[in-house]
Order: structure tokens, then sequence, then C-alpha cells
């Protein structure tokens, strides 16, 4: 498994090496070993307490989403079909707070994102069916959810297909603006 540095502090995106022959293939998805070896820090993959996974048809978009205290981190990995993927650092101190990255997640490459607490993020369905899996390492809590609207003007999302369908909670999501007074309030 290949793990890289993205332009996104701290997030990184790892891509599995497939055997494949004419029975079709197989991967590793993950090794924590290999995970925690790289980050240094034992113990991080073993963290994750909750496995969820999505189904969304063409051009639906989730997102975009985080959780206010201690965040959450977490593994994210298309395992049938294709999304767009998209973060937002909203780590107030950090270096890259504020900047997004896109990503091709697919069931043709493997890769997945290691997103650390204190990220915004969302996914658009390139695909008929695109089944998006999350490995997560708190219990979810709503008391800590944050959102900002897919299509906020500040953000300016460059979403690659018509919008098709969004929830209604995502469609009512607050703005980025609101989101920066929630983050850093003022004295």
């Amino acid at each position: 498994m290949r793990i890289e540095s993205t332009d996104l502090a701290d997030v990184l995106l790892l891509t599995p090496d497939p055997f494949r022959d004419d029975r079709g293939l197989f991967t590793r998805t993950f090794d924590a070993e290999e995970f925690d070896t790289h980050l240094g820090k034992p113990g991080i993959a073993s963290g994750f307490v909750q496995d969820s996974q999505s189904r969304s048809v063409r051009g639906v978009i989730r997102g975009m989403h985080g959780r206010s205290g201690r965040g959450e981190a977490k593994l994210v990995r298309c395992a049938h079909g294709a999304v767009h993927d998209v973060l937002v650092d909203i780590r107030p101190g950090s270096e890259t707070f504020g900047r997004q990255q896109a990503f091709l997640l697919d069931d043709t490459d493997f890769r997945h994102l290691y997103v650390p607490p204190g990220f915004l993020h969302g996914f658009q369905a390139l695909t008929e069916v695109a089944d998006v899996c999350y490995r997560i390492d708190r219990p979810h809590d709503p008391a800590e959810d944050l959102g900002v609207a897919y299509h906020d003007p500040d953000l300016a999302i460059a979403w690659p297909q018509p919008v098709t369908v969004v929830s209604p909670r995502d469609a009512a999501a607050g703005s980025w603006r609101e989101l920066l007074d929630h983050l850093t309030p003022r004295s």
C-alpha cells in the first residue's frame, strides 16, 4: 500500500496494490500496522470504532459535513462506482485552514482518504450507483454536527456533474461565513 501526503495538512491518500489475474482481483483495502507505522503513532488505526456505508445515485451530493468538539477522524473509500470527494480544512490554527482539495475515489484504483478531525467532507456520485464506506474513530453525536451548503458561493466547490438530489438537511445547511463565526467567535 502506498501512503502519500496531500495538499491539505495531515490528510493522507492511501492506494492499495491489487493483485489482478484471470479471476479478477484481490486487494487489501487497509492495513492497520502499515498505517500506524507510516504515521509513527501506534494504535491510531485501532481507534476506529464504527463502519458506515452510503449508496448514492449519479449526481447526488452528500455534504459538506463536519463535527465540532474533538471532531472525528475517518477513512473514506468508494467500494463501488466513483465519487468526486471534497475536503475543506476547518481547523483555525492549521496552515491549510479554509483550503479545499478534491479527490477521485473509485472501485478501480481503490484509493481512500485518511481524514483527520477538523475537516468538512462531502462527495458527488459520478456513476449510476456509488457506494462509499467510512471507518470512523468515535460514535456520532448529532449535537456536534456542522454543515456548510454544498453550493456556498464562498467555498465555490466545483462539482463536476449536474446536481440531481440533495437531502433536506444538506439543502438547509448554513454558510461558510456562519461556520467561520462559529469556529472563531469574536471577543
